[in-house]
């Protein structure tokens, strides 16, 4: 085991790295939730709070409970078992709760999902509505044998049946478990067939960019191959198409419901399963990892109350699909008081416009998008603050990957100059976050506001020491009650602590490059396992990405490390605009400008122009199959990629051999 040293800095006095470029005034501070409960704490600063909370688990995680409003059968008979063990620390042993029971605690006839499809459809429901449906879905999923610890599965766009199917699931204790219908039949049976769901919840179709994409024909190759289903009800997501899929054992939506029944919501242990999740890696079949009742509760609650400043009323949207972790995060608001404004289609519609359009019609108060699309606005003419009105909006939220400083100042240029604009970071592993917004606290040009509470969030670098202001590996080293419970059918956890505990052992590290800044905030600067290492320096690829994509004639670069003459050499491939090319002008201005913004180390040995980026499902380039590819190894995992065809605009490039 590696000894563990910590840095200790020689002066309490915090140095600023990146500029201010927003402050919330006193009124805002002192009408946030965060400042009501550091109040109520008894702590006057951020700081002393999250060092109460790291050092003071139980306590400060009961505090939570009792701010959120997060009801318990009975007390626990501890809080925290295993203070030392964050793979099973035993949260909460001997009590019980429900997720679908404080999400559904709200009533009235306040709307509690607005739905905006591409095609122009608006639906709402309300509060008792919503209560209502749930219930006739639970009946209906009891009347047919669905049990505690059964499985129902989604295959649905973001649409409100997917939020009440995955409610009146977790009302009975059964598990949660979603894909969007962008993804192939292979996909979907890699991710459901591991799990055995007992119900199938499918769409006809979907809507994409003006397209109708008729999704029966595969529902029913899934169905086929999912031997343990009892039905597969399907929902007429898009009126034009039909809803027979011509297998057995299928009902559309409105024949599976019953007409009438009272909500049953039943009591399930702390960590009973809730939800399972699915790495989106390429290296082989996904990972099912399991997260609990509890921990999602307690934590998701934390960051929409907390550090998000969700209030009752609130309409809270991200942009989002049900295959992503932010799906599961953004339908918590409800528990919250939220309006959730859910859209399905292309963020790109209709020039760019779509989403403010929403952003605008709804009055959103907080919207949330990945760095990608904030990136992507860039490029168009589309300008929020001058073409729409957003007198509602307050916060931005950005996740996905690392938002670019240029995309800090394009957030207060061209969205509004009085937001808070809150770059996150966690994943699914978690199905949380260990940096967020605060609105407590000054916005810093690249920068994450600020630790989340309850995390004890550090960054070590190789020699298990913890640092500020260097680069290393993101680190968790406290137990908190959003890990995992497992991985499904993963016997004796070993591929569960083989994901998370080997490198720092006893310390969760999921992976990500990081800095914590001298002035309390955080970088990412990407995915450590596609961290470049030319001459055995450590090199983020987010860096090289920030440079190269300011240019005009770059829409987005992919940085591999190549093997070479027994060192790495670093390659960037760039997809470029419409009409530029990539001669040896664009070259050199390419590497000036990595050069005067980074280190000469950051220089790519090699620049090459592709015609196509490989992403995820949920939109995250893919180094680590782009680079198994420029090796000659193999990419497993194609299903999980949105455009796998496009790894073979990598493969056996001449340029690379020399």
């Amino acid at each position: 085991m590696k000894q563990i040293c910590i840095l200790i800095p020689m002066s309490n006095e915090k140095v600023e790295t990146n500029p201010i470029i927003w402050e919330p005034d006193s009124t805002r501070i002192e009408s946030s939730a965060m400042h009501q409960f550091m109040r109520q704490q008894g702590f006057d600063s951020y700081d002393s709070l999250h060092a109460w909370s790291v050092d003071e688990l139980p306590a400060f995680w009961v505090a939570v409970a009792d701010f959120c409003g997060i009801h318990f059968d009975r007390a626990p008979e501890s809080i925290l078992s295993r203070s030392d063990n964050i793979m099973d620390a035993g949260w909460f042993a001997g009590t019980h709760l429900n997720f679908a029971s404080h999400l559904l605690r709200h009533r009235g006839s306040e709307a509690a999902i607005v739905f905006r499809g591409e095609d122009g459809t608006r639906r709402e429901i309300s509060r008792d509505d919503l209560i209502e449906v749930v219930a006739q879905l639970a009946s209906s999923l009891r009347a047919i044998g669905v049990e505690k610890g059964d499985r129902v599965a989604g295959y649905l766009p973001n649409c409100p049946e997917a939020v009440i199917a995955m409610l009146a699931a977790a009302s009975i204790g059964a598990i949660w478990s979603s894909c969007s219908p962008d993804f192939g039949s292979n996909g979907v049976i890699d991710r459901f067939g591991q799990i055995e769901p007992k119900v199938l919840f499918a769409t006809n179709a979907y809507y994409y960019n003006g397209k109708i994409y008729d999704t029966r024909e595969t529902v029913a190759s899934i169905a086929t191959a999912m031997t343990s289903l009892v039905t597969t009800v399907v929902i007429p997501f898009v009126d034009q198409v039909g809803t027979s899929i011509g297998i057995e054992n299928t009902k559309p939506w409105d024949e599976f419901l019953v007409d009438d029944a009272e909500l049953e919501i039943t009591p399930v242990e702390f960590n009973h399963p809730l939800y399972i999740m699915y790495s989106s890696g390429t290296t082989g079949i996904p990972k099912c990892i399991v997260h609990g009742h509890g921990g999602t509760l307690l934590q998701q609650s934390k960051e929409h109350v907390l550090h998000t400043g969700v209030t009752d009323g609130d309409k809270l949207f991200y942009f989002t699909t049900c295959g992503w972790m932010m799906w599961n995060w953004l339908v918590c608001g409800l528990g919250a008081g939220a309006t959730l404004i859910l859209f399905d289609g292309a963020p790109f519609f209709r020039e760019g416009r779509i989403l403010w359009e929403i952003a605008e019609q709804e009055g959103i108060n907080i919207f949330g998008v990945s760095a990608k699309y904030i990136s992507a606005l860039e490029n168009t003419d589309v300008r929020p603050k001058r073409d729409f009105s957003l007198p509602m909006l307050r916060v931005v939220l950005s996740t996905g990957s690392p938002l670019a400083p240029e995309s800090f100042d394009f957030v207060y240029e061209a969205i509004g100059d009085n937001l808070q604009l809150a770059s996150i970071s966690g994943g699914t592993d978690i199905l949380s976050c260990f940096a967020l917004g605060n609105p407590l606290l000054p916005v810093r040009r690249g920068e994450l506001q600020c630790k989340g509470l309850g995390m004890a969030t550090e960054v070590y670098n190789e020699d298990g020491r913890s640092v500020i202001g260097e680069y290393g590996e993101l680190v968790c080293t406290k137990p908190f009650p959003s890990a995992p419970i497992a991985f499904w059918n993963d016997v004796g956890g070993k591929r569960y602590k083989a994901a998370y505990f080997e490198q720092f052992p006893g310390l969760w590290a999921q992976g990500d490059f990081a800095e914590v800044t001298p002035s309390g905030g955080l970088v990412i600067h990407g995915r450590s396992d596609a961290v470049l290492n030319p001459g055995g320096v450590r090199i983020g690829t987010a860096e090289i990405y920030r440079q190269v994509e300011k240019l005009d004639a770059v829409v987005e670069g992919l940085a591999i490390g190549q093997q070479w003459e027994g060192d790495v050499r670093i390659v960037l491939f760039v997809l470029l605009k419409e009409g530029a090319s990539l001669n040896e002008t664009l070259i050199a201005l390419i590497r000036k400008t990595i050069r005067d913004n980074t280190t000469p180390r950051h220089v790519p040995a090699k620049v090459i122009a592709v015609p196509e980026i490989p992403r995820t499902k949920s939109g995250k380039i893919v180094e680590l199959a782009v680079r198994s590819i420029v090796h000659g190894e193999a990419v497993n995992n194609t299903q999980a990629l949105a455009n796998p065809e496009a790894l073979e605009h990598f493969r056996d490039l001449a340029e690379l051999t020399s």
